[in-house]
């Protein structure tokens, strides 16, 4: 199903993880290859604009990460990031150009493209955010199924078995999620999509849409 792919979904040029996705179909694909990812690339960043902190920890000289924040590694926090008070960034994290990371924020195998915000009280694990997409306060990805199975992506046209235990959400560019919100495994949200707040959302969202409530989306309309 083509709205799900990575073409249609992220802006890859948002992204300094941008050769992860080379000969990828689903985005999904690459959250096993996110840690020797960074890893790798971590050994090319300009001296002159990062910072290796730690072990396997790259954050760039313009970043400001608060000092009550907590890095484990591997990760690189990218340019003009702010990682706030009390963040917490288990390891297997790329974050963005420009983006927010907020008080008391999680992140787990994740990869935030350029300008995301996570700013308030966010859990955010085994997931891919796109270009200035937004989670509200409170809102998180759920990324394991209560009875442990492997995920499946569920569409209109077709179940799609991705063979992972842990799959958050593949949330699209420009994605607004509302307050409150769970995201459930295996979500995949297409592009410029608001969710309203309290929202409990499964399966796949299309691109350009409201989500109300299961069974009640609807198409955007501009003014």
């Amino acid at each position: 199903m083509k709205e799900i792919t990575v073409k249609e979904l992220y802006t890859l040029d948002e992204t300094i993880a941008k050769n992860l996705f080379e000969g990828v179909t689903y985005p999904w694909e690459v959250l096993p290859k996110i840690s020797a990812f960074i890893l790798e690339l971590g050994k090319t960043l300009p001296e002159e604009e990062y910072d290796k902190v730690g072990e396997d920890v790259w954050i760039a000289k313009s970043a400001n990460v608060f000092p009550s924040a907590y890095v484990h590694g591997p990760a690189i926090i990218g340019k003009n990031a702010e990682v706030r008070h009390c963040a917490f960034i288990r390891g297997n994290a790329i974050v963005g150009e420009g983006a927010v990371v907020g008080n008391s924020t999680e992140l787990k195998n994740v990869i935030l493209f350029n300008k995301v915000q996570v700013p308030h009280y966010n859990y955010v694990g085994d997931s891919i955010l796109g270009y200035k997409s937004h989670m509200g306060a409170g809102s998180i990805t759920s990324n394991v199924k209560s009875d442990k199975k492997l995920v499946v992506v569920k569409t209109p046209k077709e179940n799609i078995e991705t063979g992972i235990k842990k799959f958050g959400a593949m949330v699209g560019d420009e994605v607004e999620v509302g307050c409150g919100s769970i995201l459930n495994p295996g979500s995949v949200i297409g592009s410029h999509t608001n969710i309203y707040p309290l929202s409990s959302v499964r399966g796949y969202v299309p691109a350009n849409s409201i989500y109300k409530k299961q069974n009640e989306v609807v198409e955007k309309y501009e003014d």
